[in-house]
């Protein structure tokens, strides 16, 4: 799952050596709250999942088990 939301962090920001690990939060790879939104939206879309965003997901780690729990 990491490989994936990689992948579309990449393409998202034009990146293709964008670092991505759980830890990586998205202040650090300077993401805003529309990027946020936009990027969950590719990733509800790429898992058929339905993300509800909120403020404690601020990490990959946190967005992966938030996709994990809606599978």
């Amino acid at each position: 799952m990491l490989t994936k939301i990689t992948e579309i962090l990449r393409d998202y920001k034009g990146d293709t050596e964008l670092e991505v690990t759980e830890e990586s939060t998205f202040t650090e790879m300077e993401l805003d709250s529309l990027d946020t939104v936009e990027l969950v939206m590719s990733l509800e879309e790429e898992f058929s999942v339905s993300i509800e965003m909120d403020e404690n997901i601020k990490t990959v780690g946190a967005l992966m088990k938030a996709i994990q729990d809606n599978q």
